[in-house]
């Protein structure tokens, strides 16, 4: 039942996403994509997530149902939720101060901690660590985005 709410969520959200993305203003100079493409881009991943979404539950709905493996964090619990609202907060607060890079991988390494438990420290600082550089490369220099350095030098 959850699967159909988030699948039915991702639709409403994308389609909410596309509405605000056609209200972007556009000049005839310029960029021939204009502003709209990286939105526009970003929508259709939201609709290729939701079929991806619609596959899996199609997929597990022809196959038998076996008891599932318990999960690394109690995601039902209210507190985990309540926890990774507060925390991305924050990160909504600290971005401009922190910068990209700095406040990226914070969130990153605690919201992997909390959801990837099992004592993964090591695996939990490199993706956090290596997604931020990462994208914060691939924005700045290859986008041409300019991101809020922060506290840091560059």
């Amino acid at each position: 039942m959850a699967d159909r709410i988030i699948f039915v969520c991702i639709l409403v959200l994308a389609g909410v996403y596309f509405w605000a993305t056609s209200h972007i203003a556009t000049l005839e100079i310029g960029d021939p994509l204009g502003p709209k493409a990286f939105p526009r881009l970003l929508g259709v991943g939201l609709l290729i997530t939701a079929a991806m979404l619609l596959g899996e539950m199609i997929r597990d709905r022809k196959t038998v149902k076996q008891p599932a493996a318990p999960a690394a964090a109690d995601t039902g619990n209210p507190a985990v939720v309540v926890m990774a609202v507060v925390i991305t907060l924050i990160f909504f607060l600290a971005f401009e101060t922190l910068g990209y890079l700095l406040s990226v991988s914070i969130y990153l390494l605690v919201m992997t901690n909390i959801f990837n438990k099992k004592g993964r420290w090591l695996v939990n600082s490199l993706t956090a660590v290596i997604y931020g550089v990462g994208s914060y490369y691939a924005f700045t220099q290859l986008l041409g985005v300019n991101l809020p350095a922060g506290i840091l030098p560059f």
